[in-house]
């Protein structure tokens, strides 16, 4: 004789499968979850999978420099192999706002109203806000997570050697779009970029291709922008520019800006370095041309490493805020004019 203890019927969360798989969540999370669970797990296990590959790639990259010279200040010899792979995936790191974009961004509402799931839902007893909010929060949420871990572990990668080797320039996108705080509000603002998208064109492949098309373009804008949020330093010599004259040296991490070393006259003016070209041949002449100018020296301009966060603060916070924007008109439009 058998006697049933458990009745898993009975047990279940009403509205929920039995047999469903995930996080144990309710209403429109549920659904929203039900509904992109695939991109949200591939989302998970790649950001799994890239964590595994930069703390195997670290470890080989300390062991070399451990076993070759661990007392320096610069590089290692030959370590040209260790610095590709390292600026190769911050390459391929560069690319996960993109991706935000275009693959959850632009279909999320896109392909709830080309089906007529957005009608449904909202016919019943769940609002057009609460709809939106949860389809907006969930995906937002596991971006800002993923990103952030990808730019930690990326960081504590590339810290051996930051600001050690002149071709790591800490400017490039692959390391300051990547590291710290701007990975997370630059997938966050292409994200909503794409929702926005999507809600307006109404069309999944339609929004991708267009959602494509501006975060592109976002992205040539930020290269020009980036280096303004920075405040560029000088650093100049006064013994001259001939044979034997030194140029100004640069602080360790220092990235040289503008058109490269310029001449400085005695009063503090500076000259361009193309200045007397024409007369270089001739040393003599050359050297009455700058003497003439009253040159003294050499000048530079760059930015140091110290502001890298700084400026990674000021790029984030601006991003963060036209995401807001973004959001805003995306709440605003959806309650009134969404289906």
């Amino acid at each position: 004789m058998t006697t049933l203890t458990h009745d898993p019927a009975r047990t279940a969360p009403a509205g929920r499968p039995q047999n469903m798989r995930g996080p144990r969540l309710g209403g429109t999370a549920w659904l929203v979850w039900r509904q992109h669970r695939a991109a949200f797990w591939t989302m998970i296990a790649l950001t799994i999978l890239s964590v595994a590959v930069m703390v195997y790639l670290r470890g080989q990259m300390t062991d070399y420099m451990d076993s070759t010279s661990p007392k320096s200040t610069g590089l290692p010899p030959d370590f040209e192999t260790y610095t590709n792979r390292l600026t190769d995936f911050g390459g391929y790191l560069g690319y996960v706002p993109l991706l935000a974009g275009v693959l959850l961004g632009a279909p999320l509402i896109a392909g709830d109203l080309e089906s007529g799931t957005a009608k449904l839902v909202t016919s019943q007893s769940v609002s057009r806000l609460r709809w939106l909010t949860t389809k907006l929060a969930m995906p937002a949420a596991l971006i800002a997570l993923s990103t952030a871990v990808l730019a930690a572990v990326y960081n504590w990668w590339w810290s051996p050697i930051k600001g050690r080797g002149e071709t790591l320039e800490w400017t490039a996108g692959m390391f300051f779009d990547v590291t710290w705080v701007m990975p997370i509000a630059y997938a966050l603002l292409t994200f909503a970029v794409g929702v926005a998208v999507g809600m307006l064109l109404r069309r999944t492949l339609v929004s991708m291709v267009v959602t494509l098309g501006i975060v592109v373009a976002i992205g040539v804008v930020w290269d020009r922008f980036r280096l303004s949020l920075g405040h560029i330093l000088s650093v100049s010599t006064d013994k001259g520019v001939g044979p034997g004259a030194t140029r100004p040296e640069l602080p360790a991490g220092a990235v040289q800006q503008g058109q490269g070393t310029y001449f400085i006259t005695d009063s503090g003016a500076r000259l361009d370095w193309t200045a007397c070209l024409d007369k270089i041949d001739n040393d003599k002449a050359h050297t009455a041309c700058l003497e003439s100018q009253h040159v003294v020296g050499w000048s530079m301009d760059y930015l140091p490493i110290s502001q890298m966060h700084t400026m990674q603060w000021l790029g984030a916070g601006l991003m963060l805020a036209a995401t807001a924007a973004v959001v805003t008109f995306i709440i605003v439009w959806g309650r009134k004019r969404l289906l």
